[in-house]
């Protein structure tokens, strides 16, 4: 397509293989909906985890990442090309450009890593030894400062040479120059296909891969182990690394196309579809990653619950130790009096040493398990 910079302002010169304007008003229907549920979906999640701190666990800290970033994305990428898509040009100048094209980046690459690092993050968790609570926290909020480092070392350079960011497709995104046809651009996106999406997408494959074939070792050793519980681990792995692979397998490998394959290769219209499908991720993450998740489904029914006159159950999620307590009543328990408390720790220190109770209160507790189960 062929572009012009004049005074800070990008055009678009009509040429074949480009948008229509009934492509262009599609596109922006498109990127409507992708707008609207991208941003509430997220917003919800956000609110979901800061309404309950019990949510607020270290492998979730990496959801709540995720949250974010793709939120960044609907309000800094969807919503300036939803706009150039309804005008069938971009509107905010080389510069916009640019920023638009950093920032998409930046955002996607975070979303990226920290799907990967969570799917690392639940392996540790599920494989390996078990460590304090600090310990865990403390290595969540590095994974999550980390995934952030790594994306500005991606995607700092191309604002300093290394590559370039304009416009790309039918003129109503901007991204990496991916038509560029010099040994640095080249350079740039091969390093951006290896480190940023195919990396990840090893990682992820050899993490998940390791907790499958846990999970089924313990049901093919304990027979107690439902079938059930197995067969939903692998539709969370495999319905994880296939959302993945939709939403930006296609946009790599398009990338690639363009700049090793034959000019005229990938037109701007054919271009476009990939850009889309690596917006949906921002729709489909808070989807895979937080409603399916156990811990958030017991919240919703705890909100369920709480709207009720009475109650059979109450699911109290522990944010010190990430433990689940249920405790069945006919009604909601009343808070308990200083002198009742008084005696349930009495009962306690005589459980310690040997003294049985046939009337002490039975709690049943259960260690929670992994968020995807």
């Amino acid at each position: 397509m062929v572009t012009h910079l004049q005074h800070n302002n990008l055009s678009t010169e009509h040429i074949p293989g480009a948008l229509s304007q009934a492509g262009h008003t599609a596109a922006a229907v498109f990127l409507g909906f992708v707008l609207v549920l991208g941003f509430f979906g997220n917003f919800l999640v956000l609110l979901v985890f800061s309404r309950f701190s019990g949510l607020r666990t270290p492998a979730n800290l990496l959801l709540i990442n995720i949250s974010i970033s793709d939120m960044l994305v609907c309000i800094f990428g969807t919503s300036l090309s939803f706009s150039a898509s309804v005008r069938g040009r971009w509107l905010t100048g080389s510069y916009g450009c640019k920023w638009y094209g950093f920032s998409n980046a930046l955002f996607g690459i975070v979303s990226l890593v920290s799907l990967a690092l969570l799917s690392f993050e639940r392996y540790s968790v599920l494989l390996c030894k078990q460590q304090s609570d600090s310990c865990q926290y403390r290595r969540a909020w590095l994974a999550v400062a980390a995934s952030w480092l790594y994306s500005l070392v991606w995607t700092v350079p191309p604002l300093l040479g290394w590559s370039s960011y304009g416009l790309e497709g039918p003129g109503t995104t901007c991204s990496v120059q991916w038509h560029q046809r010099t040994a640095t651009a080249r350079s740039y996106v091969s390093c951006l296909f290896v480190f940023c999406l195919l990396l990840p997408l090893v990682l992820m494959f050899f993490c998940y891969g390791k907790i499958l074939l846990a999970v089924r070792a313990v049901s093919g050793i304990n027979s107690t182990y439902p079938d059930w519980r197995e067969g939903r681990v692998l539709l969370m792995v495999v319905t994880m690394v296939t959302g993945y692979l939709l939403c930006w397998m296609p946009y790599g490998v398009v990338a690639m196309l363009a700049s090793f394959g034959r000019l005229g290769l990938v037109p701007p219209a054919a271009s476009l579809i990939p850009s889309l499908l690596a917006k949906t991720s921002t729709v489909i993450n808070p989807f895979i990653y937080v409603v399916l998740n156990s811990q958030v489904r017991k919240q919703e029914k705890l909100l369920q619950i709480k709207m009720t006159p009475t109650f059979i159950s109450i699911l109290q999620v522990s944010p010190a130790h990430d433990r689940v307590q249920l405790t069945s009543s006919a009604h909601p328990r009343k808070p308990l009096t200083a002198q009742q408390q008084g005696d349930v720790a009495s009962r306690s220190q005589h459980a310690n040493t040997g003294t049985k109770y046939s009337n002490a209160p039975v709690h049943i507790q259960r260690a929670a398990g992994p968020a995807w189960c």
